[in-house]
């Protein structure tokens, strides 16, 4: 009888080491830390251009109701009057607030919509007062 002797080769399985992982997940980290504050600027100037938008449909809603209602120019708009003049199945339409939920209220015939002050002040980082022109305080 003879001795066969059996040779197992071992061979090395490729996987990554703890400390590998560990240096992924950092860099990745780090990545994510150097980009989050511009993303958030980014949305938030996303956010201020939908409130100027807001503003500029709200003037138009102004005019044509006071064409259709033959108001004078300072007399006072209920939200509800101004909202109806709006496309149905916004979110304006639907609540008379900007994308903050800041609410617009009652307007004033022949004056131009203002940004609410809420909305100012959060948005203020990220816009100037020029931004808002002709819609500022």
């Amino acid at each position: 009888m003879t001795n066969h002797r059996v040779k197992f080769r071992r061979e090395r399985a490729f996987a990554f080491t703890l400390a590998e992982i560990m240096i992924v997940v950092g860099v990745i980290a780090l990545l994510a830390i150097i980009a989050l504050p511009g993303f958030m600027r980014a949305r938030k100037r996303a956010q201020a251009s939908q409130v100027k938008e807001d503003l500029r449909l709200i003037d138009a809603a102004l005019e044509q109701y006071a064409i259709d209602t033959g108001k004078r120019s300072g007399a006072p708009v209920a939200t509800e009057d101004w909202i109806a003049y709006l496309k149905k199945g916004t979110r304006l339409y639907a609540t008379g607030e900007d994308v903050l939920g800041n609410e617009f209220g009652p307007q004033t015939v022949d004056e131009t919509p203002m940004v609410p002050y809420e909305t100012y002040i959060e948005l203020g980082d990220v816009v100037d007062d020029e931004f808002w022109e002709p819609f500022d305080l």
